[in-house]
């Protein structure tokens, strides 16, 4: 069925103007004013409603076995959820043990996507090298529709890489076009500091963020930086949650390396003054990483965001329920750390952003779409109102409220860390390949129906990064030259 949507305001990353827009077979047909309905087509009234696209989560973990258990949202679930907060689609990461095929890992997971709701794709996360992994990361390239490769800096003894392993993958990113990400932590200080508060008797949640100080994200940011420098490859540093992180970035860009950064919702509004909540259970129910920072943490974020410095956001939504938070009970290191938000980012990022003065209605669409899709290749097709798009459409309400609750949610976890947070602006109706899953508070995702969407790399791009630094390692020799 083909769609019109009337009397909307069209919102992008750009302008802002009063636009109907018909959408048929998945893909937006026309914009413009007083569009005519074709016989059989829905009309949906639009009228005090902003039409903005989909949401992109460009960071989430559906299904994944961690920690010796599995994350009770699935595929399904998960995007579905996705849905009824106004993201169309997510990129997930397909994470091999060390020693196992990429290949193996990456068809492994596409087969548990199959039942996504909502439209997805993947990194491929690097957990060891060898010249196999070097070949296969051409044919994910080549073949598979993949140009993002991440890497843990984090995880000691399970899928933490060298230094060594990240510049030898860095520079295989470069050859094939594709953008390094990275989860900026050093796992040596941080495992170091476990063992040092388990023998000081500390072994609740109070101990994650004890474990994982701002100083420990700070050195890996700029550690990986400086690598990615070296390697003279870009790189995309994940749910970046300290100051510290962020001058890194911000250094570094001004220098015009090209690093880019993420923030997650959760970092923006959340500080780590719920680790020291006497329900064990509840401290837990957050335990991820990075942790949750003090505020002054929180306030720096929101700056970098709006200055640019940090162009994405995301969720890192990775759910366990209190079952499975409960195998670290006697010791906070074995906690498995993830927590949710597919479903609240858009409205929570609306009413702090927008709501406050943060940002205006077209950075909001930026940070919560057009920027992931820019930078992981997926503009114009994703994050963009424009003939041609795919119809992946959100009609927001700036006056609609609602009140986050686990009882009320549509994410698969018995505990969301925005409970009882009222917002202002929230979904009305969603699409996705321009069918209406999400309609006034009514949920109507189908399994299935989300597609693997491949993502090219960026070949042009990183043939101009070489010129420029051979161009630069010339000037001293032409400086010297002329000076004889």
């Amino acid at each position: 069925m083909s769609v019109l949507i009337r009397g909307g305001t069209v919102v992008t990353a750009e302008t802002t103007s009063r636009a109907d827009v018909y959408c048929a077979g998945g893909t937006i047909k026309a914009i413009g004013e007083k569009l005519e309905a074709p016989s059989g087509a829905r009309v949906i009234d639009a009228g005090g409603l902003l039409v903005m696209p989909g949401g992109i989560d460009p960071h989430t973990h559906m299904q994944l076995p961690f920690m010796s258990t599995v994350a009770s949202e699935d595929f399904y679930t998960g995007t579905a959820a996705a849905l009824a907060g106004g993201t169309t689609m997510i990129i997930d990461f397909v994470i091999p043990n060390p020693q196992q095929s990429l290949l193996a890992a990456y068809d492994t997971w596409r087969g548990w996507a199959e039942k996504a709701a909502a439209d997805y794709s993947f990194h491929v996360a690097i957990t060891w090298w060898s010249d196999q992994v070097r070949d296969e990361m051409a044919v994910l390239t080549r073949e598979r529709g993949v140009n993002s490769f991440k890497h843990f800096m984090a995880y000691k003894g399970a899928i933490m890489v060298s230094d060594e392993e990240m510049l030898q993958s860095f520079r295989r990113c470069r050859e094939l076009g594709a953008i390094a990400t990275v989860h900026a932590e050093n796992g040596e200080i941080v495992y170091y500091l476990q063992q040092e508060l388990a023998r000081a008797g500390i072994r609740g949640p109070e101990g994650h963020p004890l474990s994982r100080p701002p100083e420990v994200e700070g050195e890996a940011a700029n550690r990986v930086i400086t690598i990615a420098h070296i390697a003279g490859a870009p790189i995309y540093i994940v749910h970046n949650s300290c100051r510290e992180a962020v001058e890194a970035i911000a250094r570094a860009r001004s220098n015009g390396q090209r690093v880019y950064g993420e923030v997650l919702a959760g970092h923006l509004l959340v500080d780590d003054s719920v680790y020291q909540h006497p329900d064990w259970a509840f401290a837990a129910a957050h335990v991820m990483s990075p942790p949750f920072r003090p505020k002054e943490h929180q306030a720096a974020l929101w700056r970098a965001l709006q200055a640019g410095t940090l162009q994405t956001t995301a969720t890192d939504h990775c759910c366990f329920c209190a079952p499975q938070k409960a195998m670290g009970k006697d010791d906070f290191s074995k906690i498995p750390n993830g927590t949710g938000g597919v479903e609240d980012r858009m409205a929570v990022l609306w009413h702090h952003g927008v709501g406050t003065g943060r940002l205006t209605p077209n950075e909001f669409v930026r940070v919560t779409s057009t920027a992931a899709a820019q930078i992981f290749n997926l503009y114009p097709r994703k994050g963009s109102v424009s003939v041609g798009a795919d119809a992946d459409l959100v009609l927001w309400d700036p006056a609609g409220t609602r009140t986050i609750s686990a009882k009320t949610h549509h994410q698969n976890v018995d505990f969301n860390i925005f409970e009882g947070m009222t917002v202002t602006g929230v979904p009305r109706y969603t699409l996705t390949q321009g069918q209406v899953a999400w309609a006034d508070g009514k949920l109507d995702a189908v399994r299935g129906a989300g597609r693997y969407v491949p993502r090219p790399t960026f070949p042009a791009v990183f043939k101009a990064l070489e010129m420029r630094d051979k161009a630069q390692a010339i000037r001293p020799v032409v400086r010297q030259v002329a000076a004889e």
